[in-house]
């Protein structure tokens, strides 16, 4: 989303206005905490130190418009991923198992909280779409969820036998499953005052693949 523009009757920004970059990074980090309806954008902007409290209007107009600019930041790197993870697997043949598919989901958003300015991701998706899942709605469509959508196509080929209606119940199962999981682990993951071995073991990603493919897998009942 690119920056507001200055109107003709808007005053220029201060000389020491905080870059955007600072101020996402700081939205984020508080909406990951604390939730999105609970913070403030007088708070964003003093958490950058900006004597301007206006500097959150200026560069992104809303709240709801810098969220959607964070939540685009994370969703484009987990998309280059996820679409790089899933070329491979369909280059060589693949997927050929539900699980080959719950990889690329899960391993892309979970790689993203190890990198530098990426740890409060998941917890940020996570409490945006309990507080405002319209942003996420809004926001995320078409390029920027391409790798999510052929993962689907790839999971309605490999449940061949489940009806249309509990293969879509599955998959918000799925969503949920794997984000607030992954959000656990991001929080475990920054917690300096432990040492927190299980989720900081390659095995525990195993793991959430392997009971995620479960939940697409079980029989449906009735």
């Amino acid at each position: 989303m690119p920056p507001r523009r200055v109107t003709a009757d808007r005053a220029a920004p201060e000389p020491d206005l905080v870059p955007r970059d600072r101020i996402k990074a700081a939205a984020r980090r508080l909406f990951a905490e604390r939730g999105f309806r609970d913070v403030t954008v007088r708070e964003i902007a003093q958490a950058v130190g900006q004597k301007n409290l206006g500097a959150v209007s200026y560069y992104f107009g809303t709240k709801d418009q810098l969220a959607a600019e964070i939540l685009l930041d994370g969703a484009q790197a987990i998309e280059r991923m996820r679409n790089a993870f899933l070329d491979d697997l369909e280059a060589r043949g693949g997927p050929t198992s539900i699980e080959e598919v719950v990889e690329a989901i899960v391993l892309p958003s979970a790689r993203l909280s190890e990198e530098a300015g990426g740890d409060d991701f998941n917890r940020f998706l996570m409490l945006l779409s309990l507080n405002n899942a319209a942003v996420i709605d809004e926001t995320l469509g078409g390029d920027h969820n391409r790798g999510y959508q052929r993962c689907l196509k790839h999971l309605r080929r490999l449940m061949p036998d489940m009806p249309l209606s509990a293969k879509n119940r599955r998959f918000v199962f799925l969503g949920a499953y794997i984000s607030s999981l992954l959000a656990i682990r991001e929080e475990k993951l920054v917690d300096t005052s432990r040492n927190h071995p299980t989720w900081r073991s390659e095995s525990t990603l195993r793991d959430i693949v392997a009971t995620a493919a479960a939940i697409l897998a079980a029989p449906v009942s009735g």
